[in-house]
């Protein structure tokens, strides 16, 4: 079930960019992106380092994942209202 979330995850964000960056940044986007997923899954991949889960204090690990989703929401609820949609239309760029 993860990895069709984040299928479509990753495809919504590289449609994102391919759509709304620059020529010159569109990998940028997209390498970022890959290397957010893959940090949150290494990070993610600690937890279960120890034998015992109780040890690994799932406890506390579910609960910065709940604070980091909630800080993440306001952020994006700030970027969202910030951000414009720029069209560029070919047939208007003069060479």
């Amino acid at each position: 079930m993860n990895g069709e979330f984040t299928r479509s995850l990753y495809v919504g964000q590289l449609e994102f960019f391919n759509e709304h960056a620059p020529d010159g940044i569109r990998s940028f986007g997209s390498s970022l992106c890959m290397a957010s997923i893959s940090l949150g899954n290494y990070v993610s991949s600690l937890v279960g380092e120890h034998g015992d889960l109780n040890k690994g204090h799932v406890d506390r690990f579910f609960c910065m994942l709940a604070i980091l989703t909630a800080v993440d929401f306001v952020i994006y609820l700030f970027c969202a209202e910030w951000y414009k949609a720029i069209n560029i239309d070919e047939d208007s760029v003069q060479a």
